[in-house]
């Protein structure tokens, strides 16, 4: 009995883990954090002057407006009717930006905590609209004060530079020196913006941490929908401080496993951003034997993780996710050689743009080695999310070229632009065998044609013939290779994920045919993944090669799928 009730034990509470994470996340994702990338920080916009409260006839008319309506929702009520309600958001949205006011011009320690509390509090009852308010006003009145630089500037520009001759008066020169100092102090300081008391103080504040998150997802959100320069420069100065506050050396490397907390483990479930967690059971298994998972914790922002990576160890490196995501038993960790990181998800969308991955790679890499000395490969097995995007825009382009080519034009220039232009994405034996298995030559079609119109087929009907894979495969593995290695956005590789494996100090490694076929998988690379390998000794001089000269490292295995005339032009 004794015995039966010591199984039953942990079983009880797998299944109570079990429920609390289920009915706290219902297995759904949150919002994709935004997307847009942040503006380059800008010098000219920063300031450090605290900014004057309003003038109180400004304050007096706010709270005039207030009270009268009031008044109005009182005389509503009298009527019968219902009252607007806008009073009292408008009345918690002023004490909010008072509060905010207080907290960056208050100088007395004791009640700071106090205030940026109720400033805290505050703003997480304020609406979408009411928080973008707020965040217009700190980007605009805590802004730097652009009178104070030019006039400090123009000082600056005024002050005669020392010759450095040998024989002008040592004293003479050192006075000037010191002018030049004390200038270039007084610039430091006015160039810093008045919002950067508050976003120091609340670093500091218990929560702070978290909180700065938030409102800078709040800002992504806003400058995603609409191009706000002065939001983008609070984002900009917002993101710098954060990479600072977030260095490696604040941040705790937590091997999360399933005897961890409900609340961090949904976390898990619900930002796990490559391949959707589906079940429990699904969640057990990525935790269980043969499989790793580790995030980076901040001790400000305790049981949550930052960034979150899932590893598989396998025997050989992965070519399908399918192999990955199995029902199967595991193998034994014993026989493993290869640790495959198959996701990597960050769990703050406020933290989007700010490279923690590269760290947390670097540091799974050396614990593993560590403690598994026989696991010898470290690579990825990684989706190519712009791949079919990049494709079906060339395709398009390259028809409406030739469509304008074969048409009845009169003007000859307009003509040899659109031949200027023309390329011939398809290989003559590639064209040749899409037309035989998939038709259109009796009816005049291109292979350009014929593979447009496959490529957007309705559910991806061309990846369930094999016949139509085995045409497709040559054209698309080409293609794919041409993508990761030649199709670049100022010097540096389009695809983001490429990007971001490439300056981590990864190199290509293998293309991988329909090595996803879910939905997902087909309409982002067209089943296609990518194994990015790290070699422990190259990692530095590939990050330092790709970083300095754009240069990307590939096996001869990814060479050898461009044609020679892609290889000369690369």
């Amino acid at each position: 009995m004794e015995q039966a009730l010591s199984r039953s034990k942990p079983t009880t509470e797998m299944n109570r883990k079990g429920l609390a994470i289920l009915m706290r996340t219902r297995i759904k994702r949150p919002p994709a954090p935004p997307s847009s990338s942040p503006s380059t920080l800008d010098p000219n916009k920063l300031h450090l002057s605290l900014a004057s409260p309003p003038p109180p006839e400004t304050l007096m008319n706010e709270v005039k407006e207030m009270a009268a309506d009031s008044e109005e929702d009182e005389a509503l009520k009298e009527r019968g009717g219902k009252p607007r309600g806008s009073s009292n958001a408008r009345s918690e949205l002023w004490l909010v930006r008072e509060t905010m006011r207080s907290a960056i011009s208050m100088n007395r320690t004791e009640v700071l905590d106090s205030v940026l509390n109720k400033f805290t509090e505050g703003y997480y009852g304020l609406s979408r609209d009411h928080r973008r308010e707020l965040l217009m006003m700190l980007a605009k009145d805590y802004d730097l004060n652009r009178a104070q630089v030019r006039e400090l500037m123009k000082q600056y520009i005024a002050i005669e530079v020392p010759s450095g001759d040998e024989g002008e008066d040592g004293v003479e020169e050192d006075v000037l020196l010191s002018t030049f100092f004390r200038m270039e102090k007084n610039l430091r300081h006015v160039l810093k913006p008045t919002y950067e008391v508050l976003f120091e103080r609340l670093n500091t504040h218990p929560g702070g941490l978290k909180f700065l998150s938030i409102l800078r997802a709040d800002i992504l959100s806003i400058i995603e929908d609409e191009n706000i320069p002065s939001l983008r420069t609070v984002d900009s100065f917002l993101k710098e401080k954060l990479i600072t506050w977030l260095s490696p050396a604040a941040l705790e490397l937590h091997h999360i496993t399933w005897d961890d907390p409900a609340s961090l483990l949904e976390k898990i479930v619900a930002y796990e951003a490559v391949h959707p967690i589906s079940s429990l059971i699904d969640l057990k298994r990525r935790l269980g034997v043969g499989r790793r998972c580790f995030g980076y914790l901040h001790p400000a922002i305790p049981g949550e993780p930052l960034i979150f990576i899932e590893v598989a160890l396998m025997k050989t490196m992965a070519q399908t996710i399918q192999e990955v995501l199995w029902d199967d038993p595991p193998q034994p960790e014993s026989d493993a050689t290869c640790a495959l990181f198959y996701s990597i998800s960050s769990a703050q969308p406020g933290l989007a743009g700010i490279n923690l991955g590269k760290f947390l790679i670097k540091r799974v890499i050396e614990l593993v080695k560590r403690d598994m000395p026989h696991i010898s490969t470290f690579a990825t097995l990684s989706p190519i999310p712009g791949y079919m995007r990049w494709l079906l825009s060339k395709l398009t382009t390259q028809l409406k070229l030739a469509e304008a080519e074969t048409s009845d034009i009169s003007n000859l220039s307009k003509e040899s632009a659109a031949s200027a232009f023309r390329e011939n994405i398809l290989q003559p034996g590639e064209e040749i065998q899409l037309l035989d298995v998939l038709g259109g030559s009796a009816d005049g079609k291109s292979g350009l044609e014929v593979l447009w119109n496959s490529l957007n087929s309705r559910n991806h009907e061309w990846s369930k013939s094999d016949k139509i894979l085995s045409a497709m495969e040559q054209p698309l593995m080409r293609l794919c290779s041409r993508y990761l290695l030649q199709e670049k956005k100022r010097g540096k590789a389009l695809d983001s994920v490429a990007n971001f494996h490439l300056q981590n100090g990864a190199m290509i490694g293998r293309l991988n045919w329909m090595a996803d076929r879910s939905e997902k998988g087909l309409a982002q690379s067209g089943g296609i993944m990518v194994n990015y390998v790290y070699r422990l000794e190259a990692i530095e001089e590939h990050a330092h090669s790709y970083f300095s000269t754009g240069n990307i490292d590939s096996s001869p295995d990814i060479y050898r799928l461009l044609s020679k005339h892609e290889i000369n032009n690369g």
